[in-house]
């Protein structure tokens, strides 16, 4: 289990020193929901499973649970559908929206094993979770196998999907005990068999306040973002405007807090500089035909008051509307314009000789 391509992580080169102080191991209190017996009824959709120390490090299905001391697994019922997966796989596509909105990485890990170790250095409590992100990643080196909750710094956000389960039972109880920033349930749009009709679609966030998990309706994390939004984004059919503006919006929030943003992201950086350089050359195109439409149109305007002046200067009245009439001979050549107004001799016969031109030169 852990990290991998069949997990639906992804890696990256982590070179930056931990620049944040590691969470150290905490002395058990009797309230603590990983010490309470371990209940079926806890989790709902779910079956017990014996797997031992040295196996469930290789276990390749999917575990709610897993404790050491009576090496039982808590394993998902249903067999694992996109109904489950597409909402952890899409929230990492949209944090890479956010992420480069705001202009620095956010990283997300996909289905992980969140553990804790005992003082033998042998796991000793284990949960999945469905996704996980962190939003400073390079404050991280190396990443193994799983998340050691003790000693590395804990997700910004948790992601629980229950198509057909029901976290809030007792894990949810296990990540407040464990000091989880903030963690997101949600029931997913489509509907699941083995899922109780009063358990409706939505997600919810949980927070900590005085060490217990508060809900409310905006993420922490990812200022201004709610839950209501959240889920649409998770579970509608393709992203809608209205998900890439709030993506675009929070994005712009986070980099606003970090002094960065879209341009710092390369990818976007190189597409903005590339619609700019499109723009500008479009501009450029654009502008040199209007200049000559503009400049042919001022030419004949030109032409007709020379014609005009002609006219006059030979002593023939002309009238007011000539202008207009002439320049509805648009395509009528310059030179047989002017041979009329020299030849004619009143407004009357300059207008008749021009009407006279066989129709395919006017």
């Amino acid at each position: 289990m852990g990290f991998g391509a069949e997990r639906g992580g992804s890696f990256g080169a982590m070179a930056e020193p931990i620049r944040r102080a590691v969470f150290r191991a905490r002395t058990e209190s009797p309230g603590d929901p990983e010490e309470a017996p371990l209940d079926l009824a806890d989790f709902p959709g779910c079956r017990a499973e014996r797997i031992s120390r040295e196996d469930i490090g290789d276990y390749d299905g999917r575990v709610e649970y897993w404790e050491a001391r009576t090496e039982t697994a808590v394993v998902v019922c249903e067999p694992t559908t996109r109904f489950h997966e597409q909402p952890s796989q899409r929230l990492a596509r949209l944090a890479e929206r956010i992420a480069a909105s705001r202009g620095s990485p956010i990283e997300t890990f996909g289905t992980t094993d969140l553990v804790r170790y005992d003082p033998q250095g042998e796991r000793k409590v284990l949960m999945q979770a469905d996704q996980i992100l962190y939003l400073h990643p390079r404050e991280f080196t190396v990443w193994e196998r799983d998340v050691d909750i003790d000693s590395r710094e804990r997700p910004d956000v948790v992601l629980e999907v229950d198509y057909s389960t029901d976290v809030r039972r007792r894990k949810l109880r296990i990540y407040e005990a464990w000091g989880f920033p903030e963690v997101w349930v949600d029931v997913p749009d489509a509907p699941s068999p083995s899922r109780p009709k009063s358990r409706l679609s939505g997600l919810t966030i949980h927070v900590p306040e005085g060490g217990k998990f508060r809900r409310v309706s905006n993420s922490r994390a990812f200022p201004g973002w709610t839950a209501e939004e959240i889920h649409r984004a998770l579970n509608e059919p393709a992203t809608s405007e209205e998900t890439l503006a709030a993506l675009r919006r929070v994005g712009r929030a986070l980099g606003a807090a970090e002094g960065t943003g879209p341009d710092d992201d390369p990818w976007l950086r190189s597409e903005r500089a590339e619609g700019r350089a499109e723009g500008r050359a479009e501009g450029h195109a654009e502008g040199r035909a209007e200049g000559r439409a503009e400049g042919r149109a001022e030419g004949r305007a030109g032409m007709l008051r020379a014609v005009a002046a002609i006219l006059r200067a030979r002593g023939i009245a002309v009238s007011t509307d000539l202008p207009g009439r002439l320049a509805r001979l648009d395509r009528l050549p310059a030179d047989d314009l002017i041979q009329a107004a020299q030849t004619c001799s009143s407004q009357t016969e300059f207008l008749a000789l021009l009407a006279a031109r066989p129709p395919e030169a006017v």
